[in-house]
């Protein structure tokens, strides 16, 4: 059940984390929100509360620690508890490497592991409290395969699919907190807006054309999971458009 589940989103600002959130709220849902873009995130509030839901917002940067413990604090001292966190954050700047751009590395590794990593430290001591609780973690295909210009963006979510994993082994049968990677391949998002690697604008317009994901699928899948019965984790969710090759 969704009803009164209190629920911390990152990312929520644009694309898949909006539309979650939404999705979720229509449901009876709490939603805690959390991104960088506060004039999206209370765009996202009105939209919520306008049609009857119950939102919390807060400018959340993922790649600091005191911001992702201030965003679970907020939903603790608003709501008393935490029930789901969706690291849902996430940039893809693809590059080759012989580019060396490092400083594009670099904030990939902070955002898609560190924030990650952040969150759920935030979050644990709760839900291990309470001895129940979801964390569902928006990893990617690119976390079963590798591409070129993909080295470090698959990297990231490599360690995400590992670290979802773990979690499962250390969480779910001993603290009966479920665990879940949601791995979508190409979503209509702003995910491509980041790369700034002039010789990929070909394969950017490919995307951009090709029939692909809509955020309120991946929606559906967060959904699936965890309106699933207590007994059943739902581990991962391998989502492509059925024009996607790899």
């Amino acid at each position: 059940m969704i009803q009164d589940k209190v629920i911390v989103i990152t990312g929520a600002s644009s694309g898949i984390g909006y539309s979650t959130a939404k999705a979720l709220a229509k449901k009876g849902a709490k939603i805690v929100a959390g991104a960088r873009r506060l004039d999206r995130l209370e765009i996202l509030q009105k939209e919520i509360t306008d049609d009857g839901g119950e939102i919390i917002i807060c400018e959340t940067d993922v790649t600091k620690k005191t911001d992702c413990d201030n965003l679970v604090k907020q939903a603790l001292d608003k709501f008393g508890t935490v029930d789901v966190l969706i690291n849902n954050a996430g940039l893809m700047p693809l590059s080759f490497v012989k580019s060396l751009k490092i400083d594009e590395w670099d904030r990939m590794v902070d955002v898609n592991i560190k924030g990650v990593l952040y969150c759920t430290a935030a979050v644990v001591p709760t839900l291990i409290e309470k001895k129940s609780g979801h964390i569902i973690n928006i990893s990617s295909v690119a976390g079963r395969i590798v591409f070129p210009a993909g080295s470090v963006y698959c990297a990231t979510k490599f360690a995400v699919a590992a670290f979802t994993e773990g979690l499962r082994q250390e969480l779910s049968v001993r603290k009966n907190i479920r665990v879940t990677s949601i791995e979508p391949g190409v979503v209509r998002t702003e995910l491509t807006n980041t790369i700034t690697e002039k010789s990929l604008e070909a394969f950017v317009d490919k995307h951009k054309e090709m029939e692909g994901l809509e955020a309120e699928d991946i929606s559906n899948a967060i959904i699936f999971a965890l309106e699933a019965p207590n007994r059943m984790n739902v581990n991962e969710i391998l989502i492509r458009p059925t024009t996607q090759e790899v």
